[in-house]
């Protein structure tokens, strides 16, 4: 029996929901530019040199023993999840409204109040949680669709240190190439600007996008 033709299908850089200028003052435009055009676009090339290599090892195209197979994978998961935290990223901010207050409304909001006590609460463990994350990384919000449970999760790098199907609604980068050019060694400063960037709207969305999967 012949063997079926394989293909890898490749990944494409997601297109910015906004303008490199638009979440200014907060997050400047050089390091907008730098972070999607540099780092975001360097995980998607990066992915799709591995896959080139994915695809040859299972096409026998290169003999066992002159392959890391563990390696490749590792690398995979490290520059996919870079995709796609990324991507999760962008859609997450969106132009700030004003400079004194951005909150959440909606179903997220009756949750949060209902597990952290008040919204204040939240941001306070929130941003706990972000300023303590050692290194370079992420910190999120999840939500466990099993008992309607959030969960403020930290993740080094890329390696996702998470419970199993947790769907992210609320997502913060954190490695130095996403405030450094503007904050410089003041990542705290980053992390309460950022807060004036959160996209509610999309983390509802998220929210509800995880209901109707019950």
């Amino acid at each position: 029996m012949d063997e079926k033709k394989t293909f890898f299908k490749r990944y494409e850089l997601p297109q910015l929901p906004y303008k490199v200028d638009a979440l200014e003052p907060y997050i400047s435009k050089d390091i907008i530019d730098v972070h999607y055009n540099g780092h975001h676009k360097a995980y998607v090339n990066t992915t799709n040199t591995l896959l080139d290599r994915m695809e040859k090892i299972t096409k026998k195209e290169v003999t066992q023993g002159n392959y890391d197979l563990q390696g490749v994978i590792r690398n995979l998961v490290f520059n996919i999840n870079g995709h796609k935290l990324h991507s999760l990223y962008w859609k997450n901010m969106t132009p700030a409204k004003n400079d004194k207050e951005n909150n959440p409304g909606g179903k997220l909001a009756d949750l949060i109040i209902s597990q952290y006590g008040t919204i204040g609460r939240f941001k306070e463990l929130f941003i706990e949680a972000a300023n303590s994350l050692p290194g370079g990384g992420w910190t999120t919000l999840n939500y466990d669709i099993e008992n309607k449970n959030l969960h403020i999760m930290t993740y080094e790098n890329h390696f996702m240190n998470q419970i199993a199907e947790l769907p992210i609604l609320l997502i913060l980068d954190e490695f130095e190439h996403a405030y450094y050019l503007q904050y410089k060694n003041k990542r705290a400063d980053y992390i309460n600007m950022w807060w004036l960037l959160i996209n509610w709207d999309d983390a509802e969305n998220r929210l509800s996008n995880a209901e109707n999967k019950l």
